[in-house]
């Protein structure tokens, strides 16, 4: 039996956006969608798949939405305001005493106008963290940790915090950096980590895959996806010219955003005989290119620690592969691959390190490993995660002030 408040999902990135962020949004929405009315406040236009519509699946409202390029931060700035204004006029109009709303961290302007909106209405609140701000543009070196606008979005997440009834962290790591902030308690924090969204299973390593027939090195070392702020494209390139020398081993390169952009440009001026491109992969190919590496790379500026986790990870260890983490030790991703063997943790900024561990992998002989990595992805499972979500939803509908009652 359906509750009588509704759950409404905020998000700029949803299908037909084919970002992670959407996926996972969409996820959510339609699992919480079997036992309630779901309404979808959307940032992504265009035609729904399929899958994502008909009966018992949410209804999907469009917001105006203009995305600008993540170079071009004063656009991408007043684009993200104008999103968050325009979603937090139609919670006003949405939104009922009673009802729920769940949101993201992208872009970091919009958890703000869902607070807002939940507490004018008398609904409840509830944010996703994917990542932590300003902590990440200072993290980035982009905003000085003392500045005016650093304190500004502290004080602004302060009361933020005071307002959401819940934060679901997809890291354990995230706890310390939450709790600096006096509008936030413990009880309010839940940990649901995000999830493989390939099959689980170990993919052999064949000269046939098309992503490796052009590669005549042995051993090949993959970099995936969006290369943000919070990640160091120079230190993949560092590595990739300490090691142009050892015949055996080559670099694949896919993604996009401004680290790939900047290893382009890097690559343009050096032209490594070691270092490939290939266009972003869609996907219907991304198993194929997962399982074209020997081993990838997860390259993280310093002090990502709670502020960051990266979601291709699981799907790098649901092909059974293993991983070269740059991150300090006790970032999830890093406890993760330390805790069951998964690969290698080097530290930010450490080039010499990271050729070191590639290195050790092209001449590891531990072929468990690749057992290892599936078994661990199975433990970050869609079904467990979807339950959680929905055993989270059910408890805010039911109590006016779960984080008073916890």
């Amino acid at each position: 039996m359906q509750s009588q408040g509704k759950i409404v999902v905020a998000s700029q990135h949803y299908p037909p956006d084919t970002s992670t962020t959407a996926a996972i949004m969409a996820e959510i929405a339609c699992r919480l969608a079997a036992g309630h009315e779901v309404v979808v406040l959307s940032g992504s236009p265009g035609a729904l798949p399929a899958a994502q519509t008909g009966p018992g699946r949410p209804r999907v409202v469009a917001i105006r939405n203009r995305m600008a390029g993540k170079a071009a931060l004063v656009r991408r700035g007043a684009s993200e305001l104008l999103f968050a204004s325009r979603t937090f006029l139609a919670l006003v109009r949405e939104l009922r005493r009673g009802d729920v709303v769940l949101t993201v961290t992208a872009p970091f302007m919009l958890p703000y106008a869902v607070a807002a909106a939940a507490r004018l209405k008398g609904a409840r609140s509830a944010l996703i963290m994917h990542d932590l701000f300003p902590d990440v543009l200072v993290m980035a070196g982009l905003l000085k940790p003392g500045s005016m606008v650093t304190r500004t979005m502290r004080f602004a997440n302060g009361l933020m915090f005071r307002a959401l009834n819940a934060v679901i962290t997809i890291g354990r790591d995230a706890e310390r950096p939450l709790l600096s902030y006096a509008g936030m308690r413990r009880n309010k924090i839940r940990f649901i980590p995000n999830w493989a969204t390939i099959a689980l299973g170990p993919r052999p390593l064949s000269p046939d895959n098309p992503f490796r027939k052009a590669i005549p090195a042995r051993f090949v070392v993959g970099l995936s996806g969006n290369l943000g702020f919070t990640h160091d494209p120079e230190i993949v390139f560092e590595a990739a010219r300490l090691l142009k020398g050892e015949a055996d081993i080559h670099f694949l390169l896919s993604g996009w955003g401004i680290g790939f952009a900047r290893l382009k440009q890097l690559q343009a001026a050096a032209n490594l005989p070691n270092v490939s491109f290939v266009a972003r992969v869609e996907d219907a190919e991304l198993e194929a290119f997962l399982a074209a590496a020997n081993l990838w790379i997860i390259p993280y500026r310093k002090d990502v620690a709670g502020v960051s986790v990266p979601s291709r990870f699981y799907n790098l260890l649901a092909v059974g592969r293993p991983v070269v983490l740059v991150s300090e030790p006790e970032a999830e991703a890093a406890l993760t691959v330390v805790e069951n063997g998964l690969g290698w943790v080097v530290t930010p900024g450490r080039a010499d390190q990271l050729a070191e561990a590639i290195r050790a992998a092209s001449r590891s002989d531990d072929g468990a490993m690749a057992e290892r990595a599936v078994k661990a992805a199975s433990k970050f499972d869609r079904a467990t995660a979807m339950n959680a979500y929905a055993a989270l939803a059910d408890e805010l509908l039911r109590n006016p002030d779960l984080s008073e009652q916890r």
